[in-house]
């Protein structure tokens, strides 16, 4: 596989709405499209997720961008690629940013699949051809969630997410149970508790939810096991799980039952399926969250629900869940719940160059000597 030119692309893209969750707001999104060239013109696509502050991981989008052109792609221009897998290994001498590999690991992934004319569900070896589509409810309060809940039934959407914290965490369950007692919902909690909130973790119990996402610290598995012991609620992983090894511990340790696999959050997808075939084993449920992205990045991600563990319906909504206008066409669309999954080469999706042009802020080129 030989790379011509890799294009990295700073875009920004102010919300629909805003996104709350008590971490802060985010009202305008900024990410980095990758664009990896062959020799014989082919593009793949992929995407960085950071966010352009550290609130969710330690990567931003500047240090994603410097991490990309001044670090992975040099390597890659000095050991060339066969497999998407040698972008993974090749990426493993230089420690986590994460969410930077997958950038240009995704894109290369996409490549590969085009080249030998298969969708990138295929060449993962996914088996379905549509996913359950599940959506984040973000709001600063009930009455307002109450009537994204509404909106949402109304478009099919099969399962809920609601982001919670110790400040209001059940009156604001018991509120939403009180007009919806049977609506498939979860919790986020995004690691605003302690052990010492277990009694108010406890009390969570009376809502029969699906599970209750990273209640504890963003790097922790083993309070995470002390807790499960304490709570019949599953608990499911999120920040904590960062490489394959880290669900395996966690997995060991009966931290979790559950665990939400995000490619960008793992370093790729090639990671993301090692962790997704490892719960498969162990009859670990996983499911494929969200990221507030772009089209590229929910693309890639729909691929990778077809996989047959994705068996609880990923953040994966519709394109104009947050944009006006999306950078893929068509549009990612949800119909009666669910998701096509494309079977046209890699991604499946085309780029809206016209939206991509318009949103870009900083582009970068970089040529690759072929001999």
């Amino acid at each position: 596989m030989r790379i011509a030119q890799i294009k990295l692309k700073v875009i920004s893209m102010p919300l629909k709405s805003p996104f709350h969750t008590h971490l802060g707001t985010v009202i305008e999104r900024e990410g980095i499209i990758v664009e990896v060239i062959d020799s014989n013109g082919i593009s793949g696509y992929g995407e960085g997720v950071a966010f352009s502050t550290p609130w969710y991981t330690e990567e931003t989008v500047k240090t994603s961008l410097h991490i990309m052109s001044d670090v992975l792609i040099p390597l890659l221009k000095k050991k060339p690629i066969n497999q998407p897998e040698d972008t993974a290994i090749l990426f493993q001498s230089i420690r986590r940013n994460h969410m930077a590999k997958a950038g240009l690991e995704m894109a290369i992934w996409d490549l590969y699949a085009k080249r030998n004319s298969k969708s990138l569900s295929a060449v993962l070896g996914g088996t379905r051809g549509e996913i359950a589509s599940g959506v984040v409810v973000a709001a600063d309060s009930l009455i307002s969630s109450l009537n994204q809940i509404e909106k949402y039934m109304e478009e099919g959407y099969r399962r809920f997410k609601i982001k919670i914290n110790p400040s209001q965490d059940y009156a604001f369950l018991e509120g939403i149970r009180r007009y919806y007692p049977e609506l498939p919902i979860m919790a986020d909690a995004n690691s605003s508790y302690t052990l010492r909130d277990l009694d108010r973790l406890k009390a969570l119990d009376d809502f029969k939810l699906l599970m209750i996402e990273q209640p504890l610290a963003c790097d922790d598995i083993i309070e995470h096991s002390l807790l499960q012991k304490e709570i019949k609620t599953p608990i499911c992983l999120d920040e904590s799980i960062v490489s394959f090894n880290d669900a395996k511990n966690a997995i060991e340790l009966g931290s979790c039952k559950i665990i939400n696999i995000k490619a960008g959050r793992v370093g790729g997808l090639f990671e993301a399926k090692r962790i997704h075939d490892y719960c498969f084993d162990k009859g670990i449920e996983v499911w494929c969250g969200g990221m507030i992205e772009f089209g590229i990045s929910r693309a890639h991600n729909i691929a990778l629900s077809s996989l047959p563990g994705f068996t609880i319906p990923g953040d994966i909504s519709a394109s104009n869940r947050f944009w006006e206008e999306d950078i893929i066409t068509p549009e990612v669309s949800v119909e009666n719940g669910f998701v096509t999954v494309p079977d046209t080469p890699g991604i499946g999706f085309g780029i809206n160059e016209k939206r991509l042009h318009e949103t870009t802020m900083i582009e970068k080129v970089f040529k690759f000597e072929n001999k």
